[in-house]
């Protein structure tokens, strides 16, 4: 199964987690406090953070989480734009490394 992966800079992360909570119809799976969320449905995989080295309301890059991608890769598109490509315990390994006591526990569901 494949999730379009889209990650977004943002300003504001409470009002953004509000905003992109009621435009995907759910809350996150995943929120670091003043720093990231998280949004995982059948299609989509929408992570939005608080980026220093990306200029608020900015694509930081796009993606596909692919339940049969065997190991993260990354490349950049004629246009600039980064895609990655991973599976979705491979993004929870991401997000340990930056979080370390993040709850991934949204895996097991």
């Amino acid at each position: 199964m494949k999730r379009l992966h889209i990650a977004i800079s943002i300003r504001d992360l409470e009002k953004s987690i509000t905003d992109y909570t009621k435009r995907m119809g759910e809350k996150p799976v995943l929120v670091i406090e003043n720093e990231y969320a998280l949004w995982r449905t059948a299609t989509v995989n929408l992570s939005i953070r608080n980026d220093s080295k990306s200029p608020p309301g900015t694509v930081r890059h796009l993606g596909w989480e692919d339940s049969e991608a065997k190991d993260f890769s990354s490349e950049t598109d004629i246009n600039g734009i980064l895609w990655e490509n991973f599976n979705a315990k491979q993004q929870a390994e991401e997000i340990l490394e930056v979080w370390p006591n993040a709850d991934v526990s949204y895996l097991s569901d």
